[in-house]
Formats: structure tokens, C-alpha cells, sequence
């Protein structure tokens, strides 16, 4: 499969499933992949994105996380865990088909981690246990 942004597609444990984003215009799982839609606007578009979005991570000024210095392309289903809100209702927030910026930083002093995720639109910060259990939002706001 040839790629859009660059990156050996033969050496991605997806690649079975995935159509290609070159193939399907920036869609390898039928939705959106926000590195695709950067690498088509121009080569410094992704690295401009990932250091606004770091900028806007890190500004959020959030006790014991670890700072922010890589976001990396993460499949929706990879960062789609479910959060209990106030009134008990379980929710998800992302798309599984689409393709994220994000990360996951270790929280200081604590077994449990911070997700980070961020579309062209909205960006999360979540707490949670190993593999997403006992998720909590910290932050989930419009950035751009």
C-alpha cells in the first residue's frame, strides 16, 4: 500500500485492515485521518499542527502530567474508551475509523496515565488505569 504521509504501510499491525490512505484519498478506514488531510496541504502543515496542538497541551497547565513533546497518528479504536458521566449514561467521544493526534504520558507519582487526543476541532485529556479503566475527563474543550 502506498501511503500519503510517508510512513511503511507493510510494517503497520493494521495493514490488514486498513484500505490505504493513498487509495482512498486520506480515508484508510472510511473516515477522516488527520495526518492524510495535513500531508495534502503541504509538507510543514502536520509539524505546524503537532507544535500548536503540544503548545496547547502543555498550556494547559495540568497538575502532575507530564510535558507534552510528541503526538503521534492513533487509530480512534485505540483511544475510544468509555467515560460514566455525572448522570451514570456511558459515552465515547472519537470516532473509531478515524485516524487522531495523541498520546499517553504517565501521570507523576501514580500507576495511572493521561490520554491526550486532539482532531482539528476538539482536544481530550483524560485519566485513567491501565488499559482505560476508571476513565475520567480532565479537559474536553474546542481548540480551533
Amino acid at each position: 500500500m502506498k501511503s500519503i504521509c510517508g510512513i511503511d504501510c507493510t510494517k503497520c499491525e493494521l495493514s490488514s485492515t486498513c484500505n490505504g490512505c493513498f487509495k482512498t484519498n486520506g480515508q484508510p478506514f472510511g473516515a477522516e485521518c488527520i495526518v492524510a488531510m495535513c500531508c495534502k496541504r503541504g509538507e510543514t502543515s502536520l509539524k505546524e499542527l503537532k507544535e500548536k496542538l503540544i503548545r496547547e497541551f502543555n498550556e494547559l497547565g495540568i497538575q502532575d502530567m507530564e510535558e507534552v513533546t510528541e503526538l503521534n497518528a492513533l487509530k480512534g479504536s485505540f483511544i475510544n474508551i468509555e467515560y460514566a458521566l455525572p448522570n451514570g449514561q456511558i459515552v465515547k467521544f472519537w470516532d473509531d475509523n478515524k485516524i487522531y493526534l495523541g498520546n499517553q504520558l504517565h501521570k507523576k507519582g501514580s500507576d495511572r496515565c493521561y490520554g491526550i487526543v486532539a482532531d482539528k476541532k476538539y482536544l481530550m485529556v483524560s485519566e485513567y488505569s491501565d488499559y482505560g479503566v476508571d476513565a475520567e475527563i480532565v479537559v474536553f474543550k474546542r481548540w480551533n
